[in-house]
């Protein structure tokens, strides 16, 4: 008889599944002191009136350990955590969180309205998107009314369709700090190597050839004295690139960004329209976001208004650049050489562009070390912790920035 009454209200969705058991455990306690089954139903009543219970925002009953606590927020990772551990201790102790178990796609739009229909906040790693596909309007549409936040643990969140969060009224944010070093470390890297062709003589040496002679077919690379660097986008990346930079002796560095920077965050580099930047520059370094205006925008036509021969460093996203493209103007010598650490269709690359050897290609490894993926775990970490204690998140994303949300503390 107690497992029909448990099948009736779980199925009609009064209780979940923990505050189920937690009724039972009391209803079980009053009727296992009566001597007459036939007053279950008022056992049941007894029971009812005597549990502490609430109603949550999703609507479902929760159970209290008083009258005057509340329920914990429920927090859904999504992706492995592989170095942050100890800070996400921090956030359970404020919060019950529960790891995706979703096969796919359609099975997470499923569980958004089923066994996660209570989550209040989202953190998501870039890999997570094999699982979950992208978080567009249609997850959005299946996230439920409790959803306070989503965070995403990447400085790029073009995984994530903003506008369809923001209209439901959830924040979303990303990593700003921990990045900045390691993509920097990267795209410096990238640019001394193509510059100084590096990887074309290494490929010689491993084909028991000696660069230094003709016939082994290695060019000269150049030095940096007397070259210019444009840097796309001078966020927190792009000034790590600059400061980066600084030492090899560079003639100059000048950057294009959608507002000119403060004087004081300049630091010596010096502001231009992008159409100057592309006609100055022997070496472009990429490090704008992606999004609709951005996608595709260094194509055939604004790559034509660049030198002969220049140098492009990607480490932004691959879309930003009509990779299609690339092939036939690095043929032409056009474009000298490609170093990338991000493409369009990864981790699909062309063969065409790979076979190139002016082309330096990395496996999307700008953040990988287990030092930045700690300090990224434990940003992500901090705006969860930050949306349930605040109402707020740590590092709200650009487009929200001027957005007023009506949230409040979860705890």
């Amino acid at each position: 008889m107690l497992q029909n009454v448990f099948f009736f209200f779980h199925n009609k969705q009064y209780l979940n599944k923990l505050n189920c058991l937690r009724f039972f455990q009391s209803l079980s306690s009053n009727y296992s002191s009566l001597d007459n089954p036939k007053s279950l139903s008022f056992t049941l009543r007894l029971s009812l009136l005597s549990s502490p219970l609430i109603f949550h925002r999703s609507r479902s009953i929760m159970t209290t350990a008083s009258p005057n606590s509340t329920p914990k927020p429920k927090v859904l990772r999504l992706g492995k955590i592989r170095f942050g551990q100890e800070k996400w201790d921090e956030v359970s102790k404020y919060a019950e969180v529960v790891d995706c178990d979703s096969a796919n796609r359609e099975q997470f739009l499923k569980d958004l309205q089923g066994k996660y229909s209570d989550v209040t906040n989202i953190s998501r790693t870039f890999e997570s998107v094999a699982q979950t596909g992208r978080f567009d309007e249609e997850v959005a549409a299946h996230v439920p009314k409790t959803l306070v936040s989503v965070s995403h643990t990447g400085a790029g969140y073009d995984q994530v369709d903003v506008e369809p969060f923001t209209k439901r009224g959830i924040q979303v944010s990303n990593i700003t700090v921990p990045v900045e070093a390691p993509t920097a470390d990267t795209a410096v890297w990238l640019a001394i190597t193509c510059l100084r062709n590096y990887k074309v003589a290494s490929d010689l040496v491993k084909q028991g050839k000696w660069p230094g002679q003709a016939a082994a077919g290695a060019k000269l690379g150049h030095s940096p004295e007397g070259k210019v660097v444009g840097i796309m986008g001078m966020g927190g990346i792009g000034r790590a690139i600059r400061d980066r930079l600084k030492p090899f002796g560079f003639e100059k560095i000048i950057y294009y960004n959608r507002s000119r920077l403060d004087p004081k965050l300049e630091a010596g580099a010096e502001y231009v329209s992008k159409e100057e930047l592309f006609k100055q520059s022997d070496i472009i370094m990429i490090s704008i976001p992606l999004n609709a205006h951005t996608r595709h925008s260094i194509d055939k036509s604004a790559i034509e208004q660049m030198k002969d021969g220049v140098i492009l460093v990607n480490t932004a996203r691959g879309a930003v650049i009509k990779e299609s493209e690339l092939p036939e103007l690095i043929k032409s010598g056009k474009i000298g050489a490609l170093g990338a650490d991000v493409f369009e269709n990864e981790p699909e690359i062309p063969k065409e562009l790979l076979e190139l050897p002016q082309v330096v290609a990395l496996p999307h490894v700008g953040t990988y070390t287990s030092e930045a993926i700690k300090n990224m775990e434990d940003w992500v970490a901090d705006n969860v912790l930050s949306a349930i204690k605040t109402g707020k998140v740590k590092s709200i994303v650009p487009e929200q920035k001027d957005t007023k949300f009506d949230v409040k503390p979860l705890v």
